[in-house]
């Protein structure tokens, strides 16, 4: 979803007209007036406070051949604290009897008061309102000359380096546009004719400092990666938003403060906002967090066939952080190495991730394939009811110019070593348990039991913040324990990573059978269950599988509990071993990691999904994996990824 857009951050209107009449030459009735249809951007853009000198409409002044016209904007000191080029557009009609009649000059000062006027009897001289019409115009101060002269033809453009322009060091500068109708064409011919032009002074790209941008030491080239229309940015802890600066420290990973930033509903306001401003809520579109590229040391091989008992495993995942330029790290046993594959898959120097569970601008939640519809927010209900399929091509159309893509399951194990390392919260993160699937909320207590069918005392649920308290107050559910974190990876809603297992001839399955399936094409692990007499083994009309790189694969299998097809850096069979735990009623598989659900994806169920639900008590977690079909579920999200 591509919404690039020009940004008028001044707009200024002059319109010239040839009246004719009985005398042998022409001369100009001018009118010129300023149209501000966003009072805001002239106040408060980018490019700061532009001002007029006094009245700007104009009626009944005279411009006759040889003389000129001048037209004045101000740019106030201060106002634009960073480096930019900018152009004034001069978008033209001028009619071919004119020739190169009609010429332009820009220039500007620091020193505006304009004196020296020659005045011509009988004419009209605006001595206050920045119009001037005399054969010399001397400006105070020796005006410097940035454009020009030149003769104005249609779409004429002057394009201007942030030195024409005014810093926090400058003094104000006033800049005079200058008309001035040659004394030297065919005056007759021009009779009648109307001369009209429009002056648009505008951002064309910019940089919002010229300082050193901020590096941290330990990150070894690994520091975020900002590609528009992404936003850099610090969150206060009650939420407030800020445009970093990029010169200074606006995030610190030795600190466990991970770097954010944000894309904006409408992103061609995104040049609004300089380093410091406050950015409202209501005009965040989507919330990311950087994950660097690191390595991490095996800490256990994951090689577990089948259920035996469950150790208290947790540890600190040791980690450093690799640029793509380091070599490769290619471990396979405890204490080796092991660059994440979640980076290797992309060749990236990091990833961007959803800080909260996906959700939709217009508040529905269908199955439906609509990457416009995405925004990534915290206090609102997360986007269900969607099939595997839908959920990733609906990620995948978000932001393609940042290759954007549902969550993988081995990136969710990127987010949780992250999370479990010397740089995150290093502890069970408090589950979401919001039972009307509010982003970003948090638990008031740690449940002491798992999965219940009912609002059990050991693992409560509400909708109501009696039991647990909504972002921003919500840090214990974020992976650095902090508000810089990444939010609803435990509990929430299920989220769907893109995991999936292969069938006997090495293809990625579909899912149970023709009812319960991702939408994608592919072969059914039940095609006769529940009721499903279709006995196809295809899925027809559904999407094709993209590029491999987007989704994980997991060998073929006909139980849950074949460990050993993990994938080193998923974040499953690496959490062993495993074992049933019994809650009240349930029986269910826990790994030895906080004791999280652990199902492994087999035949009938061959997607993965991670973090649990709102309802699974301790069960849920960074480190919890279970395995379902892809098709349409209320209790079903997803999560997107930018990749860097």
């Amino acid at each position: 979803m591509n919404k690039t857009h020009w940004v008028s951050l001044g707009i200024i209107i002059a319109s010239i007209f040839i009246i004719g009449i009985t005398t042998s030459f022409a001369y100009f009735v001018a009118n010129v007036q300023r149209e501000n249809q966003n009072n805001t951007s002239l106040t408060s853009g980018s490019i700061g406070n532009i001002s007029y000198n006094g009245e700007l409409t104009y009626t009944g002044v005279n411009i006759y051949p040889g003389e000129k016209g001048i037209q004045t904007f101000t740019i106030e000191k201060g106002s634009q604290s960073g480096t930019g080029i900018y152009e004034i557009d001069l978008e033209a009609n001028v009619p071919e009897a004119f020739g190169n009649d009609i010429e332009i000059t820009l220039y500007k000062t620091t020193t505006p008061e304009i004196n020296n006027i020659e005045k011509k009897e009988g004419t009209i001289v605006q001595t206050n309102e920045g119009f001037y019409k005399e054969d010399e115009i001397t400006i105070n101060g020796t005006p410097e000359l940035v454009y020009g002269p030149e003769a104005l033809t249609t779409n004429s453009q002057i394009i201007l380096e942030q030195a024409d322009f005014n810093t926090e060091t400058l003094e104000q500068t006033t800049y005079y546009l200058v008309y001035e109708y040659k004394n030297n064409g065919n005056q007759n011919a021009q009779q009648g004719q109307i001369f009209n032009g429009k002056v648009t002074v505008r951002l064309i790209s910019k940089k919002t400092t010229t300082e050193t941008p901020y590096t941290e030491t330990i990150l070894n080239g690994t520091d975020p990666v900002l590609k528009d229309p992404l936003i850099p940015v610090t969150i206060e802890s009650d939420g407030t938003v800020k445009r970093a600066d990029l010169s200074s420290e606006w995030y610190n990973y030795e600190n466990k403060q991970w770097a954010n930033a944000i894309i904006l509903t409408d992103e061609s306001t995104n040049i609004n906002y300089q380093p410091g401003d406050e950015i409202l809520e209501s005009a965040i579109e989507s919330y990311f967090v950087w994950i660097p590229r690191y390595r991490y040391q095996i800490f256990d091989e994951g090689n577990y066939a089948d259920l035996t008992a469950v150790e208290n495993a947790e540890q600190t995942i040791q980690i450093a952080f690799e640029s793509i330029d380091t070599p490769v790290s290619n471990g396979t046993t405890v204490d080796d190495w092991l660059t994440h594959p979640a980076f290797t898959a992309f060749n990236s120097n990091g990833m961007w991730v959803g800080k909260f569970e996906t959700s939709r601008n217009d508040g529905d939640s269908d199955n439906i394939r609509n990457g416009e519809a995405i925004q990534i927010k915290p206090n609102v209900s997360s986007w269900r009811n969607i099939q595997v399929a839908n959920a990733f091509y609906t990620s995948y159309d978000y932001q393609r110019d940042l290759d954007s893509h549902m969550m993988k399951n081995t990136e969710w194990g990127a987010v949780a070593y992250l999370q479990h390392s010397a740089y995150g919260s290093q502890a069970s993160v408090r589950i979401n348990n919001n039972s009307d699937y509010i982003t970003g909320y948090a638990a008031n207590n740690e449940p002491t039991c798992g999965y219940t069918a009912t609002n059990e005392e050991c693992n409560q649920y509400c909708n109501d913040g009696t039991c647990n308290t909504a972002y921003p107050n919500s840090v214990l559910a974020s992976t650095t324990g902090n508000i810089s974190g990444i939010y609803d990876m435990s509990g929430g809603a299920w989220e769907y990573v893109m995991g999936i297992m292969l069938d006997q001839n090495g293809n990625p399955m579909s899912g149970r059978n023709s009812l319960y399936n991702s939408g994608f094409n592919g072969t059914f692990g039940c095609p006769n269950c529940d009721n499903d007499t279709s006995g196809s083994t295809e899925l027809t009309g559904g999407y094709d599988f993209p590029n491999s790189k987007y989704y994980d694969t997991y060998a073929y299998a006909t139980v849950d509990e074949q460990f050993q097809r993990r994938i080193l850096g998923d974040a499953t069979g690496e959490m062993g071993p495993f074992a049933n735990a019994t809650y009240l009623t349930q029986t269910r598989q826990t790994s030895s990691w906080y004791a999280d659900h652990a199902y492994f994806v087999w035949a009938s169920y061959p997607w993965f999904f991670r973090g649990g639900s709102y309802r699974y008590g301790s069960e849920a977690g960074v480190f919890a994996f279970g395995n379902t079909d892809g098709h349409v579920n209320s209790n079903h999200s997803f999560r997107v990824v930018l990749t860097a």
